[in-house]
């Protein structure tokens, strides 16, 4: 089963170089290798708003590849079908990483296809990302309004011209991103976590997480990243179709994480938005680190969605380690209260089953 590296932080070209250096990726890469990066430059919108992948990601990549010798590096993208990639990657900062590091950016819709057979379809690929020796991922783990959440898989999506993307949503998304990853499929992907849209693919809710993740599944990836947000991966249906396809595995156990650091609390969060402020309103927060509060702030957000009561106000963060709490507790320091769902950090999913059983 495929390992799953896990890493906390707020500097994401240093988390970056981390990961890659842990699971000591340049020995996977061939020699001489054609290495193309695909981020998420989905809209024209900064990484803080939770959209598109930051561009630390990016030059973290890149620092990297290069310090171990490789030089045939590109980045590659297509912003969404009312999107100029042009736009998003200078909004984003990609221009100046690219020149800083002397790598060439290709916008995908100026590329030619070719027709692949897929387990759905003939389908129109990008030739530039079905040619590349070796393809890195780099999505953002986010909510999205129909398909619950993005990360790896979807991110293929940006590979296919403006009129599969078209045809896509026209069959309903699950089936033809599962088949595509069948055809398509990353050698390695690296996920910005940092602050991920709770709901919404085009950002403005971001929550702050200060997570990525590293792995060579995408399956895997995506159905970890369900396990975060608390999310059933049987509810994002092209999980189980690109198994089923041959994309992946879908197991994600404990054992498959390798976790290089652990969350420390975050003094000072950035403004939330409307819709995080009235979820956490009964939330008791006292040095949170960020994973665990963005935990359950999704967690709240599926709660609010089923209509569950959630009764008990609501403890958080280290300043409660030690100490009885009346209430609930959210995460190991918070062992001290009435009733406390343990973990550091527990995932979503964790804190909903909760709320569900209550």
């Amino acid at each position: 089963m495929s390992k799953i590296f896990e890493i906390y932080g707020d500097n994401a070209h240093v988390m970056t170089k981390a990961l890659m250096e842990a699971a000591q990726i340049a020995d996977s890469i061939p020699s001489g290798a054609s290495i193309a990066l695909k981020p998420n430059l989905n809209i024209a919108e900064k990484p803080e708003n939770g959209a598109t992948t930051h561009a630390g990601v990016l030059s973290g990549c890149i620092e990297y590849l290069q310090e171990k010798g490789f030089s045939d590096i590109s980045v590659i993208e297509s912003s969404w079908v009312a999107e100029t990639t042009e736009r998003s990657m200078k909004v984003c900062g990609y221009d100046k990483v690219c020149d800083r590091y002397g790598v060439r950016f290709y916008d995908l819709k100026k590329d030619n296809t070719r027709t692949i057979d897929t387990p759905l379809r003939p389908m129109e690929i990008i030739c530039r990302a079905l040619d590349a020796d070796y393809l890195i991922d780099l999505p953002v783990l986010k909510g999205h309004c129909q398909t619950l959440m993005t990360c790896a898989l979807k991110n293929l999506k940006g590979c296919i011209p403006d009129h599969e993307k078209r045809q896509f949503h026209t069959e309903g998304l699950f089936e033809p991103i599962a088949a595509l990853s069948a055809v398509l499929k990353p050698s390695l992907v690296i996920v910005d976590s940092i602050c991920g849209d709770l709901n919404y693919e085009e950002g403005g809710n971001p929550v702050q997480t200060n997570r990525m993740l590293l792995g060579t599944d995408p399956v895997q990836i995506d159905a970890y990243g369900c396990q975060l947000m608390g999310i059933d991966p049987n509810e994002v249906l092209y999980i189980g179709l690109a198994e089923e396809w041959g994309a992946g595995s879908s197991e994600a156990k404990e054992e498959d994480i390798v976790r290089l650091n652990r969350p420390v609390s975050v003094r000072n969060y950035p403004k939330p938005s409307g819709i995080v402020r009235k979820l956490t309103r009964n939330v008791l927060a006292d040095s949170a680190c960020s994973a665990c509060y963005a935990s359950l702030v999704r967690a709240l957000y599926i709660a609010d969605e089923e209509s569950l009561n959630i009764k008990d106000r609501i403890h958080i963060g280290q300043g409660y380690r030690g100490k009885t709490i009346d209430g609930l507790g959210i995460g190991r320091c918070c062992m001290g209260a009435d009733t406390c769902v343990m973990g550091c950090p527990p995932t979503a999913s964790e804190i909903v089953q909760y709320f569900r059983n209550e």
